[in-house]
């Protein structure tokens, strides 16, 4: 193997928390997926890493008191203390410069100690993703030793995330990750994403190698700076990190990142030998890609590629909204192997549908109406009106109605490519005035805008003119059942958009008119599907009904003259 200089490893911050995450109806073509009230008005949190990603226990592997305390015990790093070489024999499965000495005995007495438990976890983990790390190492001619980096880094956590901002398997800071061509915006994080990230941290621990020509020291500055590094190799007049950890230039949490990864490779590449045993290493990650448009969300391409949202969202943990990024024409999303024949196959039968429900709020003491919006994320305005409310005092033990939105994702018909034709029953054709936008219609029909984009096949929300047609699926009530296959169960997430409060009057049920039929409203239903469904004008609906204005409410009956 070739033989490299000494290493340090520098870590951003003292703390670390980890987030991670995270096809029923007739032949498995249709499937329920919720919208976020930030996917349908935008969202006020672009940048915030997402909601639903669990907080992982602290790592006590990252960095403690103790661990820092017991350290400096160890007594002095100068050379009298450090570095005593493996025996020649002992060191040839290394690729990377490992010494033995009291601090690195101390990480390894800790890790087989206090931290077993936590350290046997990041062994499994790092199956994932060691293979994919040690091929890109090799390829620039790299120690593949340097996959312990990331270990001590995130411990494999691709959602890592430290207090000082440092993101991802190899913890990068915004402005390095964009330094070498790692993108960061409200739609993606590439930090997060496995194998951009590793390319990206192989060139700049290429780069820091090139410039101190030492892997102690490039690691060191990986992790605390290249500025720091040079300026106490100069300051000193020293030219290893050994030498340079004796003074006080170096911060102990910097120090301590040498020992700690010598201690880590040398447990991690023969574990039974320090008491690891029957450790099950996760799976390599593989994956397959394929093209899609933009905005495009989690849950359609899992419905397109047979497979879950948990899976899709694992492979694109760079994606932060849960779809892809709307300001590109073509993004590739990463789907497990063997699925691509299927997706390609399904994507361009993909269609969706739009539809409205309701839960249940009940109030509870020390609820308030602006209490009640923030948490569901819709205005007052909704609320008064859904629950005909003519005052914002709420009284405890009573229930609101909360209007959330989903969308039904479905596959057209084989050969078919014609959605108006095959979903003619959720079918609403919206003529364009002057002075509309798609983000006036999108809140006039309470749907996405990047639906409306879809189903019109539309360049960009700004593609539109006055006179032109719109194509909007809307669900009529039905209350078809649509789940995913492979989880059995669907979930509801809260919409801000207003849902129009109809009468309160119900129709008598006693001596109804033979010439008339009845229909009790559902959930979704609004004046003019309902027009449709029964071939009759709004204003005739209006008529029969003595209804002044539009707005209708689910559970009331509506009086329909026979056709």
């Amino acid at each position: 193997m070739t033989r490299y200089s000494s290493l340090n490893l520098p870590i951003l911050s003292l703390l670390m928390i980890f987030l991670f995450s995270g096809c029923a109806g007739q032949n498995q073509l249709s499937y329920k997926s919720d919208t976020l009230h930030q996917q349908l008005k935008g969202a006020n949190s672009h940048d915030s890493i997402e909601k639903d990603q669990e907080l992982e226990e602290l790592d006590p592997l990252m960095c403690t008191d103790d661990e820092l305390n017991e350290l400096d015990r160890t007594g002095g790093w100068d050379e009298k203390t450090s570095p005593v070489s493996l025996q020649q024999e002992e060191q040839t499965d290394f690729n990377f410069p490992v010494v033995l000495n009291k601090q690195v005995n101390m990480y390894l007495k800790l890790f087989q100690g206090r931290q077993k438990r936590q350290f046997a976890r990041w062994l499994a983990r790092s199956g994932k993703y060691v293979a994919m790390m040690e091929k890109e190492l090799e390829k620039a001619g790299l120690p593949k030793d340097l996959v312990y980096l990331a270990m001590i880094e995130s411990g494999y956590n691709p959602l890592a995330c430290s207090r000082s901002k440092a993101v991802g398997l190899w913890q990068f800071m915004k402005a390095t990750g964009r330094q070498y061509n790692l993108k960061v915006d409200k739609y993606v994080d590439e930090r997060r994403d496995a194998f951009k990230s590793t390319r990206a941290a192989v060139n700049y621990l290429g780069d820091l190698y090139k410039e101190f020509g030492d892997w102690h020291l490039a690691v060191a500055a990986y992790n605390g700076g290249p500025g720091k590094v040079r300026s106490g190799l100069r300051r000193h007049k020293v030219s290893t990190f050994w030498d340079l950890a004796s003074k006080k230039h170096l911060r102990l949490e910097t120090k301590r990142y040498v020992p700690k990864l010598i201690a880590t490779l040398l447990i991690a590449k023969e574990p039974k030998k320090y008491g690891f045993y029957n450790i099950v290493y996760q799976a390599p990650i593989e994956y397959e890609t394929i093209t899609v448009g933009p905005g495009m969300s989690l849950d359609a391409i899992a419905f397109v590629s047979d497979s879950t949202k948990k899976e899709i969202k694992n492979l694109n943990h760079e994606l932060r909204r849960s779809k892809t990024p709307g300001n590109v024409t073509r993004y590739e999303v990463k789907i497990p192997t063997n699925r691509a024949e299927i997706a390609q196959k399904n994507i361009s039968r993909l269609h969706s549908i739009v539809s409205t429900g309701y839960k249940t709020h009940k109030i509870r003491k020390g609820d308030t109406l602006t209490k009640v919006c923030k948490k569901y994320g819709i205005n007052k305005t909704t609320i008064l009106k859904v629950n005909n409310l003519r005052s914002s005092k709420l009284t405890r033990g009573r229930n609101l109605r909360i209007p959330y939105s989903t969308i039904s994702y479905q596959l057209l018909p084989e050969g078919s490519s014609d959605a108006m034709a095959a979903y003619r029953d959720n079918l609403v054709l919206h003529r364009i005035k002057r002075g509309d936008t798609i983000g006036k219609i999108a809140t006039q029909y309470q749907v996405p805008q990047e639906m409306i984009v879809a189903w019109n096949g539309l360049k960009n929300a700004h593609s539109i003119r006055a006179g032109q047609q719109l194509a909007l699926y809307i669900d009529n009530g039905k209350g078809t059942t649509l789940v995913n296959s492979a989880s059995k169960t669907t979930t509801t997430s809260p919409s801000n958009y207003s849902v129009l409060r109809a009468s309160k009057k119900k129709q008598p049920t006693k001596g109804r008119d033979p010439i008339f039929q009845y229909y009790h409203v559902k959930n979704g239903d609004s004046l003019w599907t309902i027009s449709r469904k029964f071939s009759a004008s709004t204003s005739d609906i209006k008529k029969w009904n003595n209804l002044k204005s539009n707005l209708i409410h689910p559970g009331s009956t509506l009086k329909l003259k026979k056709v």
